[in-house]
């Protein structure tokens, strides 16, 4: 951040409504293209995604969207309470068999925490891979670290000699996406810093703290309040060295987690869910809505639908909608916006790679086989 914020900056600007769109369809293809197996059931969870996402009134019009006469609903659904429900209480739901049947046990015996030589060299090139990807797409605004993090795990799943061994405690699968989300992280701050246009939610609180303290962030901030700007960076290099020392001794206290009773931690983690959904928006409505979603989180494990496409469709849903209005606003109707840019056409050509490249990899693969 602190060499290349304004050629970044410079990028980002480059952005328009319909460039957008294709950024979300990009990612959407990708992460649904994951499921290479079965690629329909991907595209079937990002097409549920964006009709979550459609819930609510309509930014543009004003009209209330699939509400069914509900005023909680007008606000829409918020992204977290669908991840809470499908990751969280869709995992507790999916648990209680094995938990009555006392196959679902305690771990108490645990092997080595720590990182070894060889999970470093394995995991050195996806990182490296995924930093500047999640940086960059941390820079464009609304993108936010979780698509960054979703994109990072679909390329180096789709990269890996071992794509099955993702999900099943394959370390890159970890490694890559939180990657890719701690440098959006920092790409987020930016065109808050930049531009003033903040890149997340927590940029957003950020920016709000700075205006209450009479300073406008934008291109002024560096030559007017250097201070303030470079004494921002300065505290993430602090920052991250504070971590580093309060997590890793910790990473073999928490990793105890595991050793706690099914039957007393799943409530636990019910309790939590339901105390963080409230905490979202204070309403009770959202408890239903928690627990359609984590019956839909089931269902979903049991006939074998990914669910990642599914939570990128809602995160990104509205935004994708509201720049291809915009994008067709401006051009009158006329669909030609969409490849008027060389940035638009470079987007358009990657998305249809990510859903062509996972077919002939397969094929090859299959050929291969035969041959042998």
């Amino acid at each position: 951040m602190t060499f290349i914020a304004a050629p970044v900056s410079t990028f980002a600007l480059k952005f328009g409504p319909s460039e957008y769109f294709l950024l979300m369809v990009m990612a959407l293809s990708m992460t649904a293209s994951m499921s290479k197996r079965n690629m329909l059931a991907g595209f079937i969870s990002m097409f549920l995604g964006l009709i979550i996402a459609t819930v609510g009134l309509d930014a543009m019009a004003g009209v209330d969207r699939f509400t069914f006469g509900v005023m909680e609903l007008q606000q829409g659904i918020d992204f977290l309470i669908v991840i809470i429900g499908i990751y969280a209480l869709g995992e507790v739901f999916k648990s209680f068999q094995s938990m009555n049947e006392g196959t679902k046990k305690a771990q108490k015996k645990f092997g080595k925490i720590w990182f070894t030589k060889d999970d470093w060299n394995r995991c050195l090139m996806p990182i490296l891979r995924s930093t500047p990807l999640g940086f960059i797409i941390g820079a464009l605004p609304g993108a936010g670290g979780t698509m960054a993090s979703l994109m990072a795990y679909n390329n180096e799943k789709q990269m890996s000699k071992n794509p099955d061994a993702f999900g099943k405690g394959e370390i890159i699968g970890l490694a890559a996406p939180e990657a890719a989300n701690n440098a959006a992280s920092v790409g987020a701050l930016i065109p808050m810093l930049t531009l003033g246009i903040p890149g997340s939610g927590t940029t957003a609180v950020m920016m709000g703290a700075l205006l209450m303290l009479g300073l406008q962030p934008g291109p002024m901030l560096f030559v007017q309040h250097p201070d303030v700007a470079w004494g921002l960076i300065a505290s993430m290099f602090i920052g991250n060295i504070v971590l580093a020392i309060v997590n890793i001794p910790l990473a073999g206290v928490l990793v105890r987690v595991l050793s706690i009773p099914p039957k007393v931690l799943y409530p636990i983690v019910l309790g939590l869910a339901f105390i963080g959904t409230y905490a979202i928006g204070n309403s009770v409505t959202d408890f239903y809505l928690l627990v359609i979603f984590g019956l839909i989180g089931l269902v979903m494990s049991k006939v074998n639908i990914p669910t990642a496409p599914m939570i990128l469709g809602v995160i990104v849903g509205n935004t994708m909608e509201q720049s291809f209005r915009q994008a067709i606003t401006i051009s009158d109707g006329s669909l030609g916006i969409f490849v008027k840019s060389p940035l638009a056409i470079a987007l358009i050509i990657v998305t249809i790679i990510s859903i062509i490249y996972p077919l002939v990899k397969e094929k090859l693969a299959q050929n291969k086989l035969k041959t042998i």
